[in-house]
C-alpha cells in the first residue's frame, strides 16, 4: 500500500556519491555493505568487517576523543568476494585521499573473528585497492593498521604484511590475540 518512499539522508545533509554506490552494490551482492561519510575531511577512516566490530571501532575512536576526526562509519561482512571487497575498498581510498591532512591520516582495517568469511580473500580485494592507490597512500602520509582474525587469518595478515612491505606503505598487523580496539591507541592519531 505504501509504495516506493524514499527516505532522506541521514543527519540531514545531501547523500554523497560514494555512499550510493555503495548502497546500489550492497543490493547487488548477497553480502551487506555499508558506508556513511561522517567527515569527509576526517584523518581516521575505518574500514571494518562486521555490523558489531563497527560499533566498537566508531564508539571507541570517539571515547579516545577522536570522535570529530572520524571519517566515516561503515563495514562490510557476510563474506563479500574479492571483487566486491576490492570495490568497497577503492571507495573508501578514493574518498580518503581527496582532502590532504599535514599530519597524515590513519586508516583501520579491522573486525572481530570472522564465522565464514575467508579472510584471506577479502583481504586480497583490499590489497588490490591498496596497491592501485599506493602513490595517493604515500603522498597522503597513510598509515594503516589491520587487526583480524577467521577463516585464513595467518594467510590474510602475512598477505597485508607483504603488502606494506611491496608498496611502501606503513601497514601494522595484528591477529585475534590483539584486542579488537587497542590498535586504536597505537595508531598515533
Amino acid at each position: 500500500r505504501w509504495g516506493a518512499i524514499d527516505f532522506p539522508a541521514p543527519f540531514g545533509r545531501p547523500e554523497f556519491p560514494e555512499e550510493a554506490y555503495i548502497r546500489e552494490l550492497d543490493s547487488k551482492t548477497g553480502a551487506s555493505l555499508k558506508l556513511t561519510i561522517l567527515n569527509h575531511t576526517g584523518r581516521i577512516w575505518t574500514m571494518v568487517a562486521g555490523g558489531g566490530a563497527s560499533v566498537v571501532y566508531a564508539d571507541t575512536i570517539s571515547d579516545l576523543g577522536y570522535g570529530s576526526e572520524l571519517a566515516n562509519y561503515g563495514e562490510y561482512s557476510g563474506a563479500p568476494s574479492e571483487d566486491v571487497t576490492y570495490q568497497y575498498a577503492r571507495t573508501i581510498l578514493s574518498l580518503m585521499v581527496r582532502a590532504p591532512e599535514p599530519r597524515g591520516k590513519v586508516l583501520i582495517i579491522g573486525g572481530g573473528i570472522a564465522n565464514f568469511t575467508d579472510v584471506a580473500a577479502t583481504f586480497t580485494g583490499i590489497i588490490k585497492a591498496l596497491t592501485a592507490f599506493t602513490d595517493e597512500l604515500k603522498s597522503s602520509n597513510i598509515r594503516v593498521y589491520v587487526r583480524r582474525g577467521g577463516p585464513n587469518y595467518q594467510e590474510g595478515l602475512n598477505k597485508m604484511r607483504d603488502c606494506g612491505a611491496a608498496i611502501g606503505v606503513p601497514i601494522e598487523v595484528y591477529g585475534p590475540e590483539t584486542h579488537i580496539v587497542s590498535k586504536i591507541g597505537r595508531a598515533h592519531v
